[in-house]
């Protein structure tokens, strides 16, 4: 498995570049690449070229986090302006709009079978859940405190929440805080399950693992610069993966599952091979930091191949093909 540097859009946004997702290809359009900015914007992108197809304002503060619907029909955005903004992606119509005060949300995740939308962020180190029918906030998923802290550090600031992921058969969320400590929860009775410890710095992203064999493997992304990568519902350790001299702020996995992508501080792309449980790959395509890697679907020309994209403070999006 290798990652194949293909091309990179300087200025992609008049500022940092700071979430990626891509959208599923639907009966009218290929996969499309969504970007969200600190220049307050959300950008549509057809990786064959590749070409910017829109731009879409909204948002009155830099947006932090973009998510796409299962259906490649709708996407959401969030921003620092405590909004997030679900709009039609050929159109740029807004659909609905979500207020998640007191406090912003800083990554928002669509379930696999597209009937929820999770974001999480606010001091209380909550996950929301809205119903994608009627945008209905369902539920609001609240961590307890570990055990063993003293009360000065029972602060709201160390439990915030900075990352969320689904598991794949939509039934559990993982949740990272700024404190470390990873949450993970029982959707369907809205419970909170268990802590998954072993990072001391803030978690920043999060992905559960594509490979149906390993559906309960959670990866989880630091700034103490290790990748760790858990068994979510034994909640075990598995390995820690570490090569970024700084910060990893991104993590994603394959669609083949057998690999896992990292974007980090140090300004570089890595390429880890799960079996191997190491980085195969260095890629330094950006000259500042890497705050998002996302695989895209299969290829439809190639089913053993996919896309990945990296953006970064220097404004620029990159483009791989993985095979």
């Amino acid at each position: 498995m290798k990652l194949a540097p293909l091309n990179t859009v300087q200025n992609a946004h008049d500022d940092s570049i700071w979430a990626a997702a891509w959208v599923p290809p639907t009966d009218d359009s290929g996969p499309l690449l969504l970007t969200g900015s600190l220049d307050e914007t959300v950008r549509l992108w057809n990786p064959n070229g590749p070409d910017k197809l829109q731009t879409n304002t909204g948002h009155c503060l830099g947006v932090v986090s973009v998510a796409a619907h299962p259906s490649g029909r709708i996407a959401a955005s969030a921003s620092i302006d405590s909004f997030i903004r679900v709009f039609d992606v050929a159109t740029n119509n807004t659909i609905a709009t979500l207020e998640a005060p007191p406090s912003e949300v800083w990554q928002l995740q669509f379930n696999p079978q597209g009937t929820t939308l999770a974001a999480a962020g606010g001091g209380s180190a909550s996950v929301k859940l809205w119903d994608t029918a009627e945008w209905k906030l369902i539920a609001t998923l609240e961590a307890p405190r570990p055990e063993g802290l003293k009360p000065s550090e029972r602060s709201g600031s160390k439990k915030f929440a900075l990352s969320v992921a689904w598991s794949p058969d939509g039934r559990q969320v993982a949740s990272g805080a700024m404190d470390g400590t990873i949450s993970v929860f029982d959707v369907p009775r809205a419970k909170f399950l268990h802590h998954l410890e072993g990072h001391c710095m803030p978690v920043r992203s999060l992905v559960y693992s594509s490979a149906p064999l390993d559906s309960r493997v959670l990866f989880s992304a630091s700034d103490d610069g290790h990748v760790h990568v858990y068994d979510a519902e034994r909640k075990t350790l598995i390995t820690s993966l570490s090569g970024h001299s700084s910060w990893v702020l991104s993590v994603d996995v394959s669609p083949d599952g057998a690999a896992i992508a990292t974007g980090s501080s140090d300004k570089s792309v890595r390429l880890w091979d799960l079996k191997m449980r190491a980085a195969t790959q260095i890629l330094t395509s950006h000259t500042d930091q890497v705050w998002a890697v996302a695989f895209g679907p299969t290829l439809q020309t190639d089913v053993r191949s996919c896309l990945l994209a990296s953006v970064s403070d220097d404004k620029s999006i990159s483009f791989y093909k993985y095979s």
